[in-house]
This record gives C-alpha cells, sequence and structure tokens, in this order.
C-alpha cells in the first residue's frame, strides 16, 4: 500500500502538521476471518435486517467484525491521525497539565506512559488521550491543538455517534427482537456517559523487553463500555480470542472500522452478547521499530442505565434468562462500571502486576478477568 500523507490546518505555530500512513506487514500472518458489514445499505429495503443477520451470525464466532462505507472519507479520518500524533508529540510536561484523574475513575484527557506494571520492572508503553463528548457537562480545557481544530473534531465524533453508533444498535435492537431505539435511548448524545474519541500510541519496544513479555504488550482483556470502533491501524498488533482459546490477527481492511462488542452489552443480554476478547502484541518484525498511533472511539451507555438484562423474547427462548456468572451480585450502573474498571486499571505495581492478574473484583461482585 502505498504511503498516504495528509496535512491538515491548524491555527497552531504547527507547519509540519500531517499525517503518513505506513506500510502493512509484508508478513503472513494467522488472520481472523471477520464479517464485513456494508452500512450505505442500511437505509435501502430490508437492507437492517439483511445486516442484522449478518451480524449475528458474526458475533456468534468472533465478536469482532468489520464496517464499510460509514460517511467518512479516508481524508477525514487521516487528519484525525494527524491531529492525534501532534497532540502526543507535544512536550510530557505541557500534556501533564491535562492530565485524567484516572485513580479515581476519570478518563478524559491524558494518560501518560508508564502507569502500569506488566512484569516485575517493566510497565505499559501506552501514552492516551481521550476526548469526552462535546456537551456542557464536560468541557474541559484542552491542548491547543485540540482547540483550534475542535470544529473539526466534534464533527467526526458526532458523526461517529450519530451516523455510526446509531444504526450499530439499532442492528443489535433487531437481533434481540426488541423495538429498534430500545439501545438508542439508552446512548443519547445530549445525555451524561463516558462515550470518547481517543488519540492512541504505543510506544516501540527493544527486542529484550518484548522478549521479557513475551511479546504481550496488553493481556487478553475485555472493554468497558458498549462497542469499540478502531479506525483502519496499519500496524499489526490487535489479536482476538476465539472460542477455541486461540489467538489470531486482525488484518488491517483497507476503507474499514474494526468494531468489537464490550462489557456493557454482555450485561444487558446476560452474555448473549459477549464482551470480546482481545489482546495487543508485538508487532511483526518489518514493523517492530514503529510506534503505533491509532484514533478509536468508545461507546459506552449513559451513565445511569442499570445494567441488567433487558427484557427479549430471544433471551428467554435461548435461556438467557437467570445469570450465569453473577448471581448473587447487585446491579450495577454503567457510570459504576466505567469508573471502577479505569480505577482498578489505573495504577498497578508489585503483586497486582498485569503478569500475576488472572481476575479480580471491580464492584458488587462484578468481575473482570484477563487471559494469556
Amino acid at each position: 500500500m502505498a504511503a498516504v500523507q495528509t496535512r491538515i490546518p491548524t491555527g497552531v505555530d504547527s507547519p509540519n502538521l500531517f499525517y503518513k500512513q505506513i506500510p502493512e506487514t509484508a508478513h503472513e500472518l494467522n488472520w481472523a476471518e471477520l464479517v464485513t458489514l456494508d452500512l450505505s445499505t442500511f437505509d435501502a429495503p430490508g437492507g437492517k435486517e439483511a445486516l442484522a443477520k449478518q451480524l449475528e451470525e458474526a458475533i456468534q464466532k468472533v465478536g469482532f467484525f468489520y464496517i464499510i462505507n460509514f460517511g467518512l472519507s479516508q481524508e477525514e479520518v487521516d487528519r484525525q491521525f494527524a491531529i492525534g500524533k501532534s497532540v502526543l508529540e507535544l512536550p510530557t510536561e505541557e500534556k501533564l497539565k491535562y492530565r485524567a484523574d484516572l485513580e479515581h475513575g476519570g478518563y478524559n484527557g491524558y494518560k501518560p506512559l508508564g502507569l502500569r506494571e506488566l512484569t516485575p520492572g517493566l510497565f505499559d508503553n501506552t501514552e492516551i488521550y481521550n476526548i469526552p463528548k462535546f456537551i456542557p457537562a464536560y468541557e474541559q480545557p484542552h491542548p491547543a491543538i485540540i482547540v483550534e481544530n475542535k470544529p473539526e473534531i466534534e464533527h467526526f465524533a458526532r458523526h461517529i455517534h450519530d451516523n455510526i453508533v446509531r444504526k450499530l444498535l439499532v442492528l443489535f435492537a433487531i437481533i434481540l427482537e426488541l423495538p429498534e431505539d430500545t439501545l438508542t435511548q439508552h446512548h443519547r448524545y445530549d445525555q451524561k456517559s463516558d462515550c470518547h474519541l481517543r488519540y492512541m500510541k504505543y510506544h516501540r519496544r527493544s527486542a529484550d523487553d518484548n522478549a521479557r513479555l513475551d511479546n504481550v504488550w496488553v493481556k487478553g482483556h475485555t472493554d468497558f463500555g458498549s462497542l469499540t470502533l478502531l479506525f483502519r491501524q496499519p500496524v499489526a498488533a490487535l489479536q482476538v480470542r476465539g472460542a477455541d482459546g486461540g489467538w489470531r490477527w486482525v488484518k488491517p481492511f483497507d476503507g474499514s472500522i474494526t468494531v468489537n462488542v464490550a462489557d456493557a452489552l454482555q450485561f444487558l443480554t446476560n452474555g448473549f452478547l459477549k464482551s470480546s476478547i482481545h489482546r495487543v502484541v508485538a508487532p511483526p518484525p518489518d514493523q517492530a521499530n514503529i510506534d503505533r498511533l491509532g484514533v478509536l472511539y468508545f461507546v459506552r451507555p449513559e451513565d445511569a442505565l442499570a445494567l441488567r438484562p433487558v427484557k427479549s423474547a430471544v433471551l428467554e427462548r435461548l435461556g438467557y434468562t437467570a445469570d450465569k456468572e453473577d448471581g448473587e451480585a447487585e446491579t450495577i450502573t454503567a457510570g459504576e462500571w466505567v469508573k471502577a474498571r479505569v480505577a482498578a486499571n489505573a495504577q498497578r505495581k508489585g503483586e497486582s502486576t498485569m503478569h500475576n492478574l488472572k481476575q479480580e473484583v471491580i464492584i458488587k461482585g462484578k468481575t473482570a478477568k484477563y487471559y494469556e
């Protein structure tokens, strides 16, 4: 794939602000077979129903799938990579002015490198900047690069919510044989929830450090909210765990977003929709010396939503009416779950390193599991 360079206008004194896409790996990896949903067919006669059937088949296998024709051009996507690259290249002292309150469950703003100890003496290599929904409840200071490009970033984030997330939630409602607005009414943009746009960088590691980590940068885990959307990322590092317990690579498919089901939908369907298990590993040799930049969107229900199973004929028919894992656990809200998982994950050292962690109680008897 030829390199693509996109320049973006900015009021910040950054005349060389651009994003240069890197080539895909030449290695033939054990790629996961994922379904691709064409969202351009959503409004066609019978389109939603056909997509829902296709999606239902997909989630029975892996819980990851691709979407294409989602209404954003490659140029618009690349511009977000350019902005994210510039934000994460700011001096550390500047970024720390916007540090998220991670220890108390706050996720918006900057997450610095090295907060979590993965194995004794080796810390995480992820640097993150999260931008919350553009509503009064989440107004906060941001670096000048974000402020100067706010209209473009807001347009991008709102398009994801209004024109992509909405359609996917309708498809899940159809699968559950529920009214189409059953899930969208709990994911309103103007209400408080921890939905956010993320710029994320995995910094490259030495061969020695990768060996100490068995090439695993982020252990197998599930995401906190309803859905996670990952815009095409050419550096191969994401792997999904299949029903057989094996790991397969996620291929960067041109013009796509990779989507996975997360915890909230699992709670709301009592395990019928399974929160997808995935991990991040060291890239193949021809990409080992490249920092892995990502643009993602995390979809989370409104904070006040109680995460108890919805009433669905499908769930009753298939036997998903009784809690299989946490029968004695109290009901929690979406906001409680996200904040508790963020706080638990904020700083790990000593006995709580990810190397040792298999399972932990998060809140009110609800647990999170981690996988090798």
